[in-house]
């Protein structure tokens, strides 16, 4: 017998970000944008070894994701970062186990803090 999880729509959200950084030109798309914001589609595409209409389907997979935003400016597009997708899987996944070990540090440190000043104290008595 098996279990059906259902997908919740952030799940789904979730996938499209994570195929999208999926690729390494995905990625290096992101990069550009993120440092050159409002960068064009054409400045884009004259920074990859591929076609046109690669780096454009590659542009609507991070579209679709959410990832990169457009602006349209006369002839051309401009092109901007979308972080917040990435901030709601780091919000999902980094910060809530980062929180837990953040948790189990500070327990270890009195643990280790209230072994030191027993010993020390049996010691000065």
């Amino acid at each position: 017998m098996t279990t059906r999880i259902d997908t919740a729509p952030e799940d789904t959200e979730t996938d499209a970000v994570f195929a999208a950084l999926a690729h390494t030109s995905r990625r290096r798309m992101l990069d550009h944008v993120r440092d050159t914001p409002g960068i064009t589609v054409g400045a884009l595409a004259a920074k990859f070894d591929t076609s046109r209409i690669t780096v454009l389907n590659h542009l609507s997979v991070l579209t679709d994701a959410g990832l990169i935003l457009s602006e349209k400016d006369g002839r051309t597009r401009k092109l901007f970062l979308n972080a917040a997708p990435l901030h709601a899987i780091q919000r999902r996944w980094i910060d809530a186990y980062g929180a837990y070990w953040a948790e189990q540090t500070l327990t270890l440190k009195d643990l280790a803090e209230a072994a030191f000043y027993s010993s020390n104290k049996d010691q000065t008595s």
